[in-house]
């Protein structure tokens, strides 16, 4: 699975986002791949899901589902988000 994660500069909350999502593919036995990159360089790259927080992902328009993520501490939750896109 490959995902890209966007936050305003690129390596600060998608970085992070980007980490806990590979950590729950770990857990599930799910492979995953990623980058973390800022709201401008998102557009192109070849992915199966898009994450960000919530306010940045309103601004996300893409052919692949955007997961908004309202907490980003709460790993449990994005972990019920995720898990219906993980193959």
């Amino acid at each position: 699975m490959r995902v890209i994660t966007v936050c305003g500069m690129g390596f600060g909350t998608s970085l992070m986002l980007l980490m806990t999502i590979k950590d729950i593919g770990k857990k599930h036995h799910v492979a995953v791949e990623g980058e973390a990159v800022d709201l401008g360089s998102y557009k192109g790259k070849p992915c199966d899901l898009i994450a960000a927080s919530s306010e940045i992902a309103k601004q996300i328009v893409a052919d692949v589902p955007v997961l908004s993520v309202t907490n980003l501490l709460d790993k449990k939750g994005i972990e019920e988000m995720i898990l219906p896109y993980m193959k």
